[in-house]
């Protein structure tokens, strides 16, 4: 069963890396690296907008009506807390 939980909060790290916190209080890290060559991302892709993140609806949008699926965020994310899955 797929885990659908909101984003509170991101914090932009270098190498295109989101530190993010969901609702259930879990810390991820995220590395959107992988996407930064894909639509609609590679509008970001060496870009200042990138670190101009921010949570909206429950997931990390940017400028420009970009955002990425909050399970997508979840799903692809590692724990840094220890609290993982």
């Amino acid at each position: 069963m797929e885990i659908l939980l909101d984003v509170v909060s991101v914090k932009v790290q270098p190498g295109y890396r989101l530190e993010l916190e969901f609702e259930n209080g879990e810390q991820r890290i995220f590395d959107m690296s992988l996407y930064m060559d894909k639509k609609p991302f590679n509008r970001l892709n060496g870009s200042p907008v990138f670190s101009c993140a921010y949570v909206d609806y429950g997931t990390v949008v940017w400028p420009g009506n970009i955002d990425i699926a909050p399970e997508t965020l979840y799903d692809s994310s590692v724990p840094i807390d220890g609290r993982g899955k």
